[in-house]
């Protein structure tokens, strides 16, 4: 199994015992020889992986990510190596690239499907890509049996929610602030609502993120989520000397 349906079964398997946990990185980030070895540490305790690819201008990403952004750029990585490193070891979950489109672009959709697939990369997240355009693209990914992660936010109206819904592949990304990643000032209560609505109108699992960083913020979103993603949180305890694999196992602990 790879692909959309792979990610697809891997978070449905994890929520039947609690919730899927994808954690995001940068890809070369905090040490660039150290990527392949922090994948598979990762892949010990999440059920999806997200890898971001740096990107000059990541414009929905705070502070935490626009910085690892910057110096794995810095220190050269670039999609090619990171989909090198990728094909060179073995993964027993689902993988999903996160990117901007230019990178994409530049390198050539029928190509980076081509090295995808060898690389074991099953989706894609493309924050900067609304479904009205990139259809070339999409089409392609869905050909290739690759996942294509749509993006719905709060400000989704509910139509939008339905029709973006429709589109994705692998799961729904449910976007819980206004705003870009990594915020400290915690999830709402009143954020439960808008995933009741955005679970409802998804025939596939449905992933929160943007905002997640202690048990506390999983409990609160596990009985509206099939999963959720946690990424500036995860780099910034990297970045403190915390092992990936006990904080990520820490999510799943709820705090009574």
């Amino acid at each position: 199994m790879f692909g959309s349906e792979f990610i697809e079964q891997s978070i449905l398997s994890a929520a039947t015992k609690g919730t899927a946990i994808i954690p995001f990185i940068t890809a070369g980030y905090p040490e660039k020889n150290e990527f392949s070895n922090l994948v598979l540490s990762l892949s010990k305790a999440a059920d999806v992986i997200e890898i971001g690819v740096p990107f000059s201008d990541p414009m929905a990403d705070g502070v935490t990510i626009q910085r690892s952004s910057h110096q794995a750029i810095e220190s050269g990585v670039r999609l090619q190596w990171i989909l090198q490193q990728l094909q060179a070891i073995e993964i027993n979950k689902p993988v999903i690239l996160m990117s901007y489109l230019n990178p994409l672009f530049v390198f050539g959709y029928e190509a980076l499907v081509h090295q995808s697939l060898k690389a074991g990369v099953d989706g894609f997240i493309v924050p900067d890509l609304p479904i009205e355009e990139g259809s070339d693209f999409r089409d392609m990914l869905n050909e290739a049996n690759l996942g294509l992660i749509q993006l719905v936010t709060p400000a989704s109206p509910t139509e939008r929610i339905a029709k973006v819904a429709a589109m994705s592949s692998g799961f729904l990304y449910a976007v819980t602030v206004k705003g870009v990643t990594g915020g400290a000032d915690g999830l709402s209560n009143t954020v439960t609502g808008y995933l009741e609505q955005v679970r409802q109108l998804a025939t596939i699992p449905v992933c929160a993120g943007f905002g997640v960083r202690t048990a506390k913020d999983v409990a609160l979103l596990e009985p509206y989520v099939d999963g959720v993603i946690v990424g500036s949180a995860l780099l910034e305890a990297i970045e403190s000397g915390q092992q990936p694999v006990e904080f990520l196992n820490n999510l799943r602990t709820k705090e009574k």
